[in-house]
């Protein structure tokens, strides 16, 4: 199964795509689609959408995971990068890509067996994982890389249920 992670932002947005199979995953490729702070907003998101579509096409992923936003102390950039995970599921729906959520809690849980594990823990277990030398960089990529890896090792005991949303069972 090919599964394209994608860590949503608005100026940087990771990628990593995985190939699982049989308990097993290894990386295929991973980067970032970046947007430049000039940029105004609509025609950010714009070039985000495109882009997302263009990758997509290119790596033709069997499955999306995503992750769910978590909101902190900083509100604005929040919203900023809710506009551009909005557009990554649009991306996704329109290329018809089957879309999986998960919190940063599962994501950790998954890959470190920890669902509180600090980010550099994840980060160590997801190149260990996939049997890299070192951390994918940017640290967007290697967080899309630990969403893929969630899924690799999630998806087994997720079905789908009618209009593509999906449950824990």
């Amino acid at each position: 199964m090919r599964i394209l992670g994608i860590d949503p932002g608005f100026a940087t947005i990771g990628f990593g795509l995985v190939e699982a199979e049989r308990g097993q995953a290894r990386m295929l490729t991973y980067g970032a689609i970046t947007t430049s702070a000039g940029l105004p907003l609509s025609r950010r998101l714009y070039q985000i959408g495109t882009d997302m579509e263009d990758l997509i096409g290119r790596l033709k992923p069997e499955v999306i995971s995503i992750e769910e936003l978590f909101f902190n102390t900083n509100i604005t950039t929040g919203i900023a990068v809710a506009h551009g995970r909005g557009v990554l599921l649009y991306a996704a729906e329109k290329c018809g890509v089957p879309l999986y959520e998960y919190t940063p809690s599962q994501v950790k849980l998954a890959v470190t067996g920890y669902g509180k594990a600090e980010k550099r823990q994840v980060m160590d277990m997801t190149r260990r994982l996939l049997k890299l030398e070192k951390v994918p960089r940017p640290d967007d990529a290697a967080d899309a890389l630990a969403l893929a890896l969630c899924h690799a090792r999630s998806f087994t005991s997720r079905l789908p249920r009618e209009g593509g949303v999906t449950e824990t069972i």
